[in-house]
């Protein structure tokens, strides 16, 4: 079983669940669990999430590092200060590891995460 939180980025709060069985790429989670997001609300997420940017444009993720091809400096940048939001993600998670809230902690490592943010907040 693969699980997926919404996580508000101002309060920490876990916001929404979604599970799914067998493997299953983070995206095709997002997209399967029809969860509707405010085009007004910004969606941060890890490199699982490639293409979230078609359903909803007020999104980032990671840019992804090809074969023979480096990132650019503004794009090295442009990780970092996600990786550093991300520290609230990892916060939780280990919140969620400690209280043992999810069936095992092979299943806590795995929890793709989307962090969101009202805009201007």
């Amino acid at each position: 079983m693969k699980s997926q939180i919404v996580i508000d980025e101002k309060n920490s709060q876990i916001l929404w669940n979604a599970q799914g069985k067998g493997k299953k790429h983070d995206f095709n989670l997002f997209k399967n669990s029809k969860m509707l997001i405010n085009h007004q609300i910004e969606i941060i997420g890890d490199k699982g999430y490639q293409g979230i940017n078609k359903i909803h444009k007020n999104s980032q993720i990671p840019f992804k590092k090809f074969p023979k091809k480096e990132l650019t400096q503004a794009q090295k940048k442009s990780n970092k200060q996600l990786g550093k939001k991300r520290v609230i993600v990892e916060n939780v998670i280990g919140k969620l590891k400690i209280f043992k809230i999810l069936s095992s902690s092979a299943s806590i490592r795995a929890i793709p995460v989307l962090l969101l943010k009202l805009r201007g907040s």
